[in-house]
């Protein structure tokens, strides 16, 4: 009996997180759902309103990047760590990048020096779906050849970056030395530039 309440102690501690960043960012201030009054599965649009605020969107390509790349680093950390528990690491580390990219600091930042400068951060259920997405890719990416994980990021980043200019490797460059050039291209794809 022990053992079989030992294995859902891992899927505790992916409810708890999960709730916990939803309760964080909302004694932050953000709001639950799309001010839009409703929730929609998927937002086509990058350049609207309704971006990062339903619970899933071109950018939930990036959460699914980011569980192939905790998956490669949490293996190669803690290798003798159950897959479950490497689970519960990741989602700790990106549910702490989901209230820290909710933050002031970071909105700001990418209005100063990205192309996205009507965004305001996500709502409740974006966070929760991005988190989610993060499981997604992990879960993927342990079920998949190394050769076989690397084409997924690189067919996700490609996917992302001709359909939207963006994705998880230009964000981070423009976060933390943003590039003019990529910017103007960025900007270039946004519905007013056409």
């Amino acid at each position: 009996m022990a053992r079989v309440r030992a294995r859902w102690w891992p899927w505790a501690g992916i409810v708890g997180i999960l709730a916990a960043v939803a309760a964080i960012q909302f004694a932050m201030g953000r709001v639950p759902i799309c001010s839009c009054g409703y929730v929609k599965l998927w937002e086509n649009q990058v350049w609207s309103s309704g971006n990062s605020q339903h619970l899933t969107d071109w950018y939930t390509l990036s959460h699914i990047v980011h569980g192939f790349l905790f998956y490669a680093l949490l293996a190669w950390l803690r290798p003798s760590w159950s897959l479950a528990w490497r689970a519960v690491a990741a989602l700790v580390i990106e549910g702490a990048w989901e209230v820290l990219e909710n933050t002031p600091l970071i909105i700001d930042r990418y209005r100063e020096v990205t192309a996205s400068l009507d965004y305001y951060g996500d709502s409740i259920v974006n966070s929760v779906g991005d988190n989610v997405a993060m499981l997604v890719g992990f879960a993927i990416a342990a079920r998949l050849p190394v050769w076989g994980a690397v084409a997924a990021v690189l067919a996700l980043e490609g996917v992302a970056a001709w359909v939207i200019r963006d994705n998880l490797t230009l964000n981070v460059l423009m976060l933390l030395w943003p590039v003019e050039a990529v910017r103007d291209w960025q900007v270039q794809g946004a519905p007013t530039a056409r």
